[in-house]
């Protein structure tokens, strides 16, 4: 319902308090109830609805309500509505405090004007001074061009803002429509993104403009959906069925994470069992090393039932990262996945990896690494498109979390990938490997063809021979217990004891201080 032209002169003749009524009945129609049907045509719920499923019940205070734009170009005195396309405040979730603003499509397309930045910039400055995680539910077309230089001003402020936010308090951007030109950079300062499939994508430029500038023609969907972001840039953690569903990922997301960069995860009531063991879990590696087997299984059988949260679940997925409980406290697990190209780190597992470490070491979030990895992908795809320096981005960033960091080695650990996941030489504070762990530079084979490869050729039987020197080899390395030998291995232990001795052991590094070096910041390799 539009307002008039200057919203802020009171009528005549017009009782106060019924006056203020009517306002807040008009701030709560948006854009007016023929937007709203359809709004709810597409599938989508209004910015409201979202904002009541996503907080608890009646904690709700809506800031900023009265807003309007200050525009006057290309029409826009004629047309003003109360709150100016997003609904700001702040409330609870499961009793904790978090701001959040909502963009509302029915109020010029959810467009970003100066007032609409403000308000997105007075709730992340009060998130920053309080202390509590920011939420984003973005269904917007962009800038409002009738506003120009003005709106783009707007879109920087919040860019800055995320960037001082980034590591002090969590930010979670919700992608419940369109999201698309410079309104894609604020998602992607945040900690996690969340699309809904079918209704929600994102995307620098549109299909149109594609289509002008290479010829490709591409829909929306295909260009910037969740699925296209979830499987092949990796631009979204969590691509959702629907809207709903996207809102209960963001209610358990926070659960396993703090209000702020000086707090502690949340913990949960978890009365220990007499036996915290595990029997399945020996019975679980293959007898052939060459056998693939379920990473996930592994988490499963080490943390608390049904607590695993997959992050990233659908991208790079040779390697697994997501939030857990151990005895009802949170965990950020990180494991190398046998199924998926034998758990080899390439690019994207490195980065995103890296980029989840890093997330949990931001917010004390310990850290639990599962190793089965047989090295780096080679290949000229590899190395023409990073795999140095993004190999290097997860190894900076083990390196530099002082969060309790413990490693289990289930299988293969080989060569500079043993070092890069989480190492003892790398800081790791416990490094347990099961019995069936293999610590070397490589595997067996490949390492015999190497150092006996005259000998072998000189052989009457040069696959007699192989095979003799691959049982020589295997004997001295392909097992944990000369790494145990120096101390890189702090125990040896049966499969099916690893809960236990996680629970212990977290337990102990739960008051760890340990400081990095005096500086501004590092320089991670980007």
């Amino acid at each position: 319902m539009a307002e008039p032209n200057n919203p802020v002169t009171l009528p005549e003749a017009i009782d106060k308090i019924e006056l203020l009524r009517k306002k807040n009945a008009d701030a709560k129609k948006g854009g007016g109830e023929s937007r709203l049907a359809a709004q709810h045509r597409k599938g989508k719920l209004s910015a409201r609805e979202r904002i009541d499923l996503l907080l608890d019940e009646g904690t709700f205070e809506e800031i900023d309500r009265f807003v309007v734009h200050r525009a006057k170009d290309f029409g826009l005195d004629k047309e003003r509505y109360l709150g100016d396309g997003v609904v700001t405040g702040y409330g609870e979730v499961n009793g904790r405090l978090v701001y959040v603003f909502s963009q509302d499509f029915t109020v010029f397309g959810g467009s970003l004007s100066e007032t609409h930045a403000e308000k997105i910039c007075k709730i992340m400055d009060m998130a920053m001074k309080n202390g509590a995680p920011v939420i984003g539910l973005n269904d917007s077309g962009g800038a409002r061009i009738q506003e120009g230089v003005n709106s783009l001003g707007g879109y920087a402020d919040i860019f800055y803002r995320n960037t001082l936010a980034s590591g002090v308090i969590p930010q979670i951007s919700a992608i419940m429509g369109p999201c698309a030109g410079g309104a894609v950079y604020s998602p992607a300062i945040t900690d996690f993104i969340l699309m809904v499939e079918n209704t929600s994508y994102m995307f620098v430029t549109g299909p149109n403009v594609v289509k002008t500038v290479t010829q490709e023609s591409v829909s929306a969907e295909e260009l910037g959906g969740a699925s296209a972001h979830s499987t092949k840039s990796g631009v979204t953690h969590f691509a959702c069925a629907n809207e709903l569903d996207a809102i209960r990922h963001v209610k358990r997301l926070l659960s396993y994470i703090p209000q702020n960069c000086e707090d502690q995860a949340p913990i949960y009531p978890y009365e220990l069992k007499k036996d915290e063991s595990r029997t399945v879990l020996d019975t679980l590696i293959p007898d052939n090393p060459n056998h693939p087997y379920d990473m996930r299984d592994v988490v499963r059988g080490i943390v608390d039932e049904e607590s695993f949260m997959e992050v990233h679940e659908n991208y790079a997925d040779n390697i697994v990262v997501g939030f857990a409980r151990i005895a009802g406290r949170s965990v950020g697990v990180v494991g190398n996945q046998p199924q998926s190209m034998a758990g080899v780190l390439d690019n994207n597992a490195s980065v995103k990896a890296a980029r989840f470490v890093r997330f949990c070491d931001s917010f004390n979030v310990p850290l639990l690494v599962l190793v089965d990895v047989p090295g780096f992908l080679p290949g000229t795809d590899q190395e023409w498109n990073g795999i140095i320096t993004n190999g290097a981005k997860l190894l900076y960033a083990f390196s530099e979390a002082t969060v309790p960091r413990i490693t289990v080695i289930t299988r293969k650990a080989y060569g500079g990938a043993y070092d890069v996941m989480n190492s003892k030489h790398i800081g790791a504070d416990l490094n347990y490997a099961w019995p069936t762990a293999e610590i070397a530079v490589m595997g067996a084979k490949g390492a015999t063809e190497i150092i006996f490869k005259k000998e072998i050729a000189d052989a009457a039987d040069p696959e007699a021979k192989l095979q003799e020197k691959v049982d020589e080899y295997t004997a001295k390395f392909a097992h944990p217990y000369r790494a145990a030998a120096r101390g890189f291995i702090d125990e040896v232990i049966f499969p099916s004891e690893t809960r236990t001795k996680l629970i212990k052991a977290f337990k102990m590094l739960e008051n760890k201080v340990d400081k990095l070096p005096r500086k501004k910041h590092g320089n991670i390799p980007l």
